[in-house]
């Protein structure tokens, strides 16, 4: 048998995507754990910038991609951190009051996070210290995101003692430079046109930010080129401009929906890797979560503004406008 507390609340507060544009913060019933899972007490949920545009706008994430409203409640919440409240028939990893965070998402259809209350497999939660806050901790699914990409340069033979490039600086490339750092690079050369991020950027760790200029840079495999690179855009033109000055590897990071030129130029001299990516894995979150509490790894910078679920639309605009990184959402405000 699970533990269940004696006096469990019976209903919670949920989001829910109703419409395109149109979010409501209602009342549902507090789920109950099933076998192997617990029920979390969601402290806060960072958005995931791209995911919560795309939904809310009526855009699905990935081509193909089936959209169907009102969404599925909670969802896309998934970058969230919380206590332990109960738990299921046959856990075994994880406590009552344990702090956690959800590693990474499940991808099933199934009730997300945006709400007081989740429940989640205990295989898809680590248990992190209890002095980590939300802001702290709540985007360690994003930071395991991209620890893959550094999963797939090591089988190159890692980034240690090489110039990287990394182009867009928006969540994902701020984790980037930190971890290229982490990871023991010389060099972390940061690319996006916004002056802020670059500033950002900067601050978190990059030796060197610039707007992708190809006249302020000029094309060169050779002179001046980048060991290895990271796009984390997706953007052909932003992938390209990277295969024109690394020597070895452009990793490609960013969810890609168009066409890359590989040519001539990139097959001599040596020949350009350009490398897909990984799969997600409890590895890479536990690599992450690692570079977290040695604060070599922070995730706190990356928000721009805390708000209350009621104030769901107002923080997709700010995304929307750039006006903020990330927006931590709190359930219970």
């Amino acid at each position: 048998m699970g533990f269940l507390p004696m006096n469990p609340p019976a209903t919670m507060k949920i989001l829910q995507i109703e419409a395109p544009g149109r979010a409501g913060w209602r009342d549902a019933p507090v789920p109950q754990p099933g076998p192997g899972e617990v029920r979390v007490r969601v402290l806060g949920v960072a958005t995931c910038p791209h995911w919560d545009m795309h939904i809310f706008g009526g855009r699905p994430m990935f081509p193909g991609m089936k959209l169907e409203y009102p969404y599925l409640p909670g969802q896309p919440g998934h970058e969230a951190a919380g206590d332990v409240a109960a738990l299921g028939p046959g856990v075994t990893k994880l406590r009552v009051g344990a702090r956690v965070v959800a590693w990474r998402d499940t991808g099933k259809p199934r009730q997300g996070f945006y709400a007081q209350f989740n429940t989640f497999h205990e295989d898809d939660l680590l248990e992190v210290p209890a002095t980590l806050g939300p802001a702290e901790i709540a985007s360690l699914e994003l930071a395991m995101c991209v620890e893959v990409s550094f999963q797939q340069l090591a089988s190159l033979g890692g980034v240690t003692g090489r110039r990287i490039g990394l182009s867009g600086l928006g969540p994902a490339g701020l984790v980037a430079v930190q971890l290229a750092r982490a990871h023991g690079a010389v060099e972390v050369v940061g690319l996006d046109p916004v002056a802020e991020r670059r500033a950002l950027a900067t601050a978190l760790g990059a030796h060197r930010t610039m707007a992708p200029d190809a006249a302020a840079w000029p094309a060169s495999r050779r002179e001046g080129a980048l060991d290895d690179a990271i796009d984390l855009t997706g953007v052909p033109a932003s992938i390209e401009f990277l295969m024109d000055r690394t020597r070895r590897c452009v990793a490609l990071f960013g969810v890609l929906r168009e066409e890359v030129r590989f040519a001539a130029r990139h097959l001599f001299g040596p020949g350009l890797v350009l490398m897909g990516y990984g799969d997600h894995n409890r590895a890479a979150a536990e690599t992450a979560l690692r570079f977290i509490v040695e604060g070599k790894l922070r995730l706190a910078p990356l928000i721009t503004k805390t708000l209350p679920f009621s104030r769901y639309a107002e923080g997709v605009a700010l995304l929307q406008r750039k006006a903020a990184i990330k927006v931590l959402f709190d359930p219970w405000a």
